[in-house]
């Protein structure tokens, strides 16, 4: 039986929220923006009367206004999207189990099962999008195909509210003459490469040598290869699917730049509170610690190095990825961002090997302090217990936002 897979986009998902949530902003051209106090200061997304003026997702937000002097800029309420992105993946839930997220606001859905109790791919697909209007307020363009990487180019042929077909026996003449930029996997990057060769289309791509792209873009190009020519065959993941966590990172921008060693370690230590108790929540352990920096003139640089005892401690990661940074970094800009990563993790049944020069009993009692911590925050917030270091102005935007429902909806 050939596999009916639907990829459902909700339609300029951050602007159609806030718009949805304020009937004041819809029918005007509405950004949601980066605060640009907080450095920020770029497109996230637009609506539809934005699009119009040109706007483009990833501008700062002078040009955007320049482009458009009546641009409404909204700042993000990310709390507000996971909610509704849920609550569209519970809308998903009704007609399959076989649900795999892909960003916060599109999803791909294998409905090959439900077609005999819900009907064809065409009739699940219009179902879900006049639901999600009705409940949610809002809109999504679904594609349906036999494949995920069709479902997903045709979602993407036309917005907003809308559906399309990508059939097994007429993909062909509706995509090859598309451009290639137009199929997942096919970056900027890669497409600048691809068209040196005179590949421009879809078709093009399709009907080049799998063997030359691979001399050209390694085992990735035989995979575009077979994306254009329909054979993609990848599953559809079950709702409860885990991927494998192979590492937890948290980073920042800061509101101003960090000048100092006594600048970088609050920050150091406040991103890793989170990435500790991530950890503690996973049931992990790290065996390295990475550490990368963004300068004030937009330089990255980064380092890693391995533990010399595997732990969730999140005192006990900040003062190895502190200790890393103090050792690599000159100091010839000043510091915008910075980005901690827990790495080459394993369960916490892991067996390790210690040495007389382990810090053991110390680590031991510290992550059981820390999971004492991680209760009493769960129950009462998590500024009831905090590093007295971090009490101070460490140059990091709160990242407490409030959740706001409209009336009547309770979730």
């Amino acid at each position: 039986m050939e596999r009916v897979i639907l990829h459902s986009d909700m339609n300029s998902f951050y602007a159609s929220v806030e718009c949805m949530l304020n009937p004041e902003l819809r029918g005007h051209p509405v950004a949601v923006c980066g605060a640009t106090e907080d450095r920020h200061g770029i497109v996230l997304t637009k609506n539809t009367e934005a699009k119009a003026y040109g706007i483009q997702t990833g501008e700062v937000v002078w040009q955007a206004k320049q482009k458009c002097k009546d641009l409404i800029v909204v700042k993000p309420n990310y709390e507000n999207y996971i909610k509704y992105s849920k609550l569209a993946r519970e809308i998903y839930n009704r007609y399959t189990d076989l649900v795999e997220p892909f960003g916060m606001d599109e999803c791909w859905l294998d409905v090959t099962g439900s077609t005999h109790s819900f009907g064809t791919g065409l009739e699940i697909a219009e179902k879900i999008r006049k639901t999600i209007k009705f409940e949610l307020g809002l809109t999504v363009s679904i594609g349906v195909s036999f494949n995920k990487v069709f479902a997903k180019l045709g979602s993407d042929m036309k917005k907003p509210d809308a559906i399309t077909v990508i059939n097994k026996d007429t993909f062909k003449e509706k995509i090859w003459q598309l451009p290639a930029s137009d199929l997942l996997g096919v970056g900027r990057a890669t497409i600048k490469k691809l068209n040196y060769y005179g590949i421009f289309t879809i078709g093009d791509l399709a009907n080049t040598s799998p063997d030359f792209l691979k001399d050209l873009l390694g085992v990735n190009g035989i995979l575009l290869w077979k994306y254009a020519n329909g054979t993609e065959k990848s599953l559809v993941t079950p709702n409860d699917f885990e991927v494998p966590i192979k590492s937890v990172s948290h980073g920042i921008t800061t509101v101003r730049d960090l000048q100092s060693n006594n600048d970088v370690w609050p920050v150091i230590l406040e991103l890793i509170q989170d990435i500790g108790e991530r950890l503690r929540k996973y049931n992990k352990y790290a065996s390295g610690i990475a550490i990368c920096v963004r300068d004030s003139e937009l330089h990255f640089k980064e380092w890693q190095t391995k533990l010399p005892q595997q732990t969730n401690s999140s005192f006990y990661l900040a003062k190895k990825a502190y200790k890393l940074f103090n050792e690599n970094y000159d100091w010839n800009c000043d510091i915008r961002s910075v980005t901690v990563r827990a790495i080459n993790l394993v369960s916490e049944q892991t067996p390790q090997q210690i040495d007389l020069f382990s810090e053991t009993q110390n680590i031991d009692k510290m992550e059981r302090l820390e999971t004492v911590i991680d209760n009493i925050r769960e129950r009462f917030g998590k500024d009831i217990i905090r590093n007295a270091v971090l009490c101070q102005d460490i140059g990091m935007k709160s990242m407490t936002a409030k959740l706001t429902m409209p009336t009547g909806m309770c979730r």
